[in-house]
């Protein structure tokens, strides 16, 4: 009996001090917890603060191919761009040389059809003043004559291309003035209204129907008709001028041989 007295109380002691024993494993349990916890805590913060900037400045592996490729195009595209600039530059000086010497060449040969063409006309009057010497020319019936020349004034209307081919037929071509004394005859003869003469507009200049150039007009005082193409010359108005009209115009005509 005395055994199982001395028996309970220690029994009991013992109860309480595995509970005591438990209860602060357990108080620090919960400290190595907390404190495992702020540990890893921490580690993440710090590994954050690390790679953070890193992974931002470094792209993956995918887009900096994508980079180096675009970087390779575009300097493929300047240079292509640079080198069609270099070849764009040299040949167009090169077709801008050849330009020039085709000017140059072209203004000379323009000069030198301009000293022909007077010199056509210097020989047509001295041609024409031969003839006045000599004279005792005949001209075909329905021809008028003056000086050495014969001239034909037609009673029908015809555009230019029309009148110089009616003229051809008759062996001659329309009327070419070179002075002032075939001017006041054909004056004369275009009184009853307007008629086609030997003078057409080219490119850029008037000439007659042998080619030779105009050397003295007798345009409206003050003015000088542009020489578009498709337009001829006519005489004479009420003041005795010459005057433009177009290729599709009729009129009488004054053929001379």
């Amino acid at each position: 009996m005395a055994s199982d007295i001395y028996a309970k109380p220690h029994s009991a002691e013992r109860v309480r001090y595995f509970r005591a024993e438990e209860e602060e494993w357990q108080e620090r349990e919960v400290e190595i917890y907390e404190s495992a916890g702020a540990i890893g805590d921490h580690l993440t913060e710090v590994q954050s603060h690390k790679q953070g900037p890193d992974t931002e400045k470094r792209p993956p592996p995918s887009c900096a191919v994508a980079v180096c490729c675009l970087g390779a195009l575009s300097f493929l595209t300047i240079a292509g761009i640079i080198f069609l600039s270099v070849q764009y530059i040299s040949v167009k000086d090169q077709l801008q040389t050849r330009y020039e010497k085709l000017s140059s060449n072209y203004s000379k040969i323009e000069e030198k059809m301009s000293d022909m063409a007077v010199n056509n006309s210097q020989l047509q009057d001295e041609v024409k003043q031969l003839k006045r010497k000599l004279g005792g020319k005949v001209c075909p019936d329905g021809w008028q004559k003056c000086g050495c020349g014969c001239y034909f004034k037609s009673n029908e209307k015809k555009t230019w291309s029309e009148s110089q081919r009616d003229c051809w037929a008759k062996g001659s071509d329309l009327m070419i003035i070179n002075n002032k004394e075939e001017q006041k005859f054909v004056t004369e003869l275009s009184k009853g209204g307007e008629s086609w003469i030997g003078l057409r507009a080219t490119s850029l200049v008037w000439k007659w129907v042998d080619g030779s150039s105009l050397t003295e007009p007798f345009w409206e005082k003050g003015y000088e008709p542009k020489s578009d193409r498709n337009y001829y010359g006519a005489c004479c108005d009420q003041q005795g001028n010459w005057t433009r009209h177009r290729y599709n115009d009729e009129k009488n005509w004054i053929c001379e041989k």
